[in-house]
């Protein structure tokens, strides 16, 4: 089989219980649990952050003893300085690997919805590589998409948006 240097490999398994493979493939990695959120302001724009060459939503891992809310909540105001917003409701959960030192990561995201309240403006996380963060209008959204992940654009369509 040969891709294209910018198509990922897929895999389908076909199995008499997918919850038990899931378990034996997942056994396999290092698991980190995240969250993260889809922020709209009062003019129902969608906040995306620009970090290493793709537009993302906020997320990060889940410290020791938080809850998986509060984690997506933290994980928004440190990476984008907003303060002013609250969680109105749970999207989806998504899954991606990345190599990580000298293991194999599967994180596992939780993803939320938030809205921001606040007049404060934002402020990048520059040492997690984040250069941009831009307020986008929903019908805007797709044109960012092009320069995303796959998990994103799902997370955004299991939100509602129409990309």
């Amino acid at each position: 089989m040969q891709l294209d240097k910018n198509e990922l490999p897929k895999a389908v398994f076909r199995h008499s219980n997918p919850v038990s493979l899931f378990h034996q493939v997942k056994s396999h990695f290092t698991v980190f649990e995240a969250a993260g959120g889809v922020i709209s302001n009062p003019a129902e724009e969608v906040l995306l952050m620009f970090r290493r060459g793709k537009w993302d939503l906020p997320k990060g891992k889940l410290d020791d003893g938080e809850t998986l809310e509060a984690c997506a909540l933290r994980e928004v105001r440190e990476e984008t300085g907003l303060i002013n917003i609250q969680l109105t409701g749970k999207i989806t959960e998504t899954f991606h690997y990345y190599p990580w030192k000298d293991k194999k990561v599967l994180k596992h995201s939780h993803w939320y919805r938030m809205q921001f309240t606040g007049t404060e403006l934002t402020i990048p996380q520059i040492e997690e590589d984040i250069l941009d963060i831009q307020w986008i209008r929903p019908e805007n959204l797709g044109k960012y998409m092009q320069y995303s992940y796959q998990n994103i654009i799902d997370v955004l369509l299991k939100a509602g948006y129409k990309l």
